[in-house]
């Protein structure tokens, strides 16, 4: 299958910080980003607004940011990691029928719950779909969260054809992505019914009735 390999890093489009006190800045900067997309949204977020906020001068902001579309590939890398920490910490000990299908729902619950809470993931999630390097980025992240859930389908079938398994692992993670974002842009009771929905679906395909 074509696409960016799970383990190969896609080039960010920003300057990262070498000494801690960089760190700090950086770390207020992003800060300053979010809270503004929250209240606002990225598309109405000015270069302005967030160094300001941050409380740092507009060329320190350049420095490290060289535009609004790098912030949001910070914050995208950011997700992502907490996102595959999450995943790899849920499914590293799974060994059975039973444990995947519970950390597997457990796992879609908290994605679901993160998008209803934080409106900044949203708006990420929406600028990548109008960005072909931050597609690429998010695709990497799939297939990466797609490799721990290969390991899990090994162990439980270990006879069954690799490639499959992969195939598999990467469609059902796609596949929840698009469920999740369908269902935070619906009304609540129908978008819980779409995520149930969902898991009963992806759940036949892993581990079947």
């Amino acid at each position: 299958m074509e696409g960016t390999p799970a383990n190969e890093q896609v080039a960010s489009p920003r300057r990262a910080p070498s000494q801690q006190r960089s760190r700090e800045r950086v770390e207020r900067m992003l800060a300053a980003a979010s809270a503004l997309i929250t209240e606002q949204g990225s598309d109405a977020m000015r270069m302005g607004e967030v160094a300001e906020r941050a409380g740092v001068s507009i060329g320190s902001l350049y420095q490290f940011f060289p535009d609004k579309r790098a912030i949001i590939w910070a914050l995208a890398e950011r997700y992502t990691a907490e996102s595959q920490a999450c995943i790899s910490a849920a499914l590293k000990d799974v060994s059975g029928a039973e444990g995947l299908r519970q950390a597997f729902s457990e796992l879609v619950d908290i994605y679901y719950a993160l998008f209803l809470a934080e409106p900044v993931m949203r708006d990420i999630w929406s600028g990548t779909q109008a960005d072909k390097a931050l597609r690429q980025l998010e695709l990497a992240d799939s297939r990466a969260n797609a490799e721990f859930l290969v390991a899990v389908l090994k162990r439980l079938r270990p006879d069954a054809d690799p490639i499959e398994l992969e195939t598999t692992a990467f469609l059902v993670w796609q596949m929840g992505e698009a469920a999740v974002r369908l269902a935070i842009s619906v009304e609540r009771q129908e978008g819980d019914r779409l995520v149930a929905a969902y898991k009963r679906m992806a759940l036949r395909e892993l581990v079947g009735d």
